[in-house]
């Protein structure tokens, strides 16, 4: 009970908790300078956890689950999407930003995967891919791309995929932490992930969460419900050490 209560504390402050926990780690695509940051067990030989964060850029969410993935003793790297100079400014901005690379799916792999150059370059071993919100989409993204990971999480992402694009073999394992009432999900789109995984022989498993809107494991969201963000978070944790550990 204690330990959960103080879980609870830390994701309301992450801020003031974990802000010297992580660092800066700059790196580039080509001209584009990108800003990630790592937690401080970097440059042991440890698991990974890739982290995708949501459309407005690397936020306080990501940072506190970065910094309980330390605890858990995973090397955590949060990427940056959009590079330095670009980070939205609003919801609009955001919106506009997390489209073009959702659209620009191509682009979206690649600075997917040079964060993940980055968190190998740390130490990291085998690794997950997380992601929240725009982040959830790169997770699956990363799947469909079949990057080097041994699995990602999709954390109330956007499901949706051009039908344009065929369906391919993933290799990568997922799962989907997916809120029953996110307004940006309709039932084609999950209806077509789940066709998409089948048909790319996945090993694959989706947990609908109830009562849940969109950004529900978000503390500063009005969204916010805590008893499925923790069952989500310890469903992520689980999936993690199956893959990791």
């Amino acid at each position: 009970m204690i330990r959960s209560i103080l879980f609870t504390v830390l994701l309301m402050s992450p801020g003031i908790v974990f802000s010297q926990k992580l660092s800066t780690v700059s790196y580039q695509d080509e001209n584009q300078k990108l800003n990630g940051m790592i937690t401080s067990n970097a440059g042991k030989k440890l698991p990974g956890v890739l982290i995708l964060p949501a459309w407005k850029g690397i936020d306080d969410e990501s940072k506190t689950a970065a910094a309980e993935l330390e605890k858990q003793g995973y090397i955590a790297f949060i990427a940056d999407i959009y590079g330095e100079g670009n980070i939205p400014a609003d919801n609009t901005a955001a919106a506009k930003s997390s489209g073009y690379y959702k659209q620009n799916y191509d682009v979206y792999q690649k600075r997917i995967s040079l964060a993940l150059e980055q968190l190998k370059k740390n130490g990291a071993g085998k690794v997950v891919v997380i992601g929240y919100c725009f982040g959830g989409a790169g997770a699956l993204e990363a799947a469909r791309g079949n990057l080097p990971v041994e699995g990602v999480v999709s954390i109330h992402g956007s499901l949706a995929k051009d039908q344009n694009r065929k369906n391919g073999i993933i290799t990568p394992k997922i799962l989907v932490e997916n809120p029953a009432d996110d307004k940006g999900v309709t039932q084609q789109d999950y209806d077509n992930l789940v066709k998409e995984m089948n048909e790319g022989d996945a090993d694959w498993q989706i947990i609908t969460y109830a009562h849940s809107k969109h950004t529900f494991t978000d503390p500063k969201s009005k969204d916010y419900n805590e008893v499925m963000a923790k069952r989500a978070w310890n469903h992520t944790l689980l999936f993690l050490r199956e893959l990791l550990k």
